[in-house]
């Protein structure tokens, strides 16, 4: 699943945004592409968008959307 990211400029971004999405029971591994805005993650089960909205705004970035 890809998520849209805002916010990301940096390489200390990447980190804090994988570290935040790895968190989440159920996530298996993320990995960012910061000139992209995409997060890119690997599940055991579904996650709901809500819950991966407020992971990524407690990070302190913006939550765009899935992209599909």
């Amino acid at each position: 699943m890809k998520l849209e990211i805002g916010g990301m400029s940096c390489n200390h971004c990447k980190m804090r945004v994988e570290r935040a999405l790895k968190s989440v029971e159920g996530v298996e591994d993320a990995v960012v592409d910061i000139d992209e805005g995409i997060a890119e993650i690997f599940t055991t089960k579904n996650i709901e968008e809500n819950r991966l909205r407020e992971i990524i705004e407690d990070a302190g970035y913006s939550f765009k959307g899935i992209r599909e």
